[in-house]
């Protein structure tokens, strides 16, 4: 009988320490694989990064299929737990969304609460989160985006939020773009691991960790760092 832990029970438990859970995110075979050459334990994609490179933008933007497939081909290049940033689930019913997700060997998931620009009812949300759960069980590690800070920056609705799709089932909620000296009161309001957005260029990781974040992700950013670093290498022409 093999009692080994699974991917996505070990990428659960990467969540609660001892050391702080750091994501640099991928965008494809390459970006994955250097990362995790690195010795970063797991690895999270960017839906942004992803569907620029299969040449559609942010948004919803890029047909599941194409999603899907650019996951499951990060996910063979390498041998660490995949994540997957997953928009808002592209319209897909919850079942339909968590066997395709299971199918392409992602262990976890990063679903957003906004859609064309706008918050989601937050019991909307929960409700898909709670029925995403369901059909994945224990398969998938389910980190909940809380977009109230790309909209009204509403601290107490960001709680709130927050606290609704932990009991919905979510792992981990990820008040994204929330501003530095309001996570020690997310952390201790929300409860549970907290993921917060670093870039290159600030906020750090250390300064994220330190206000109590528990899990760092990088989002687009290094996918626009590295594009801007070629561009800076191009020649110029006359």
């Amino acid at each position: 009988m093999n009692n080994a832990p699974t991917k996505a029970e070990l990428f659960r438990a990467l969540h609660h320490g001892p050391d702080p859970l750091i994501l640099p995110n991928a965008w494809d075979p390459v970006s994955a694989r250097t990362i995790a050459e690195a010795g970063y334990p797991a690895i999270a994609t960017s839906s942004g990064a992803v569907a620029r490179v299969l040449g559609y933008d942010d948004g919803q933007l890029t047909p599941p299929a194409e999603m899907f497939e650019a996951v499951a081909r990060i996910v063979r290049a390498v041998g660490v737990p995949v994540t997957a940033d997953m928009e808002a689930g592209y319209g897909l019913a919850p079942k339909e969304f968590a066997e395709r997700l299971l199918e392409t060997g992602a262990v976890g998931c990063n679903l957003e609460d906004s859609v064309g620009g706008a918050l989601v009812d937050p019991a909307q949300q929960s409700e898909y989160l709670n029925a995403v759960r369901a059909a994945a069980g224990a398969d998938l590690v389910i980190n909940a985006r809380v977009d109230n800070f790309l909209h009204s920056g509403d601290v107490t609705d960001a709680i709130t939020r927050g606290r609704a799709y932990r009991r919905a089932g979510a792992d981990c909620i990820y008040p994204i773009m929330a501003p530095v000296d309001t996570l020690p009161h997310l952390a201790t309001e929300i409860g549970g691991p907290l993921n917060a957005h670093a870039t290159p260029t600030g906020p750090t990781a250390a300064a994220l960790l330190a206000a109590g974040a528990t899990r760092i992700s990088y989002g687009t950013s290094l996918h626009n760092h590295t594009t801007n670093a070629l561009r800076a290498l191009l020649p110029t022409l006359s």
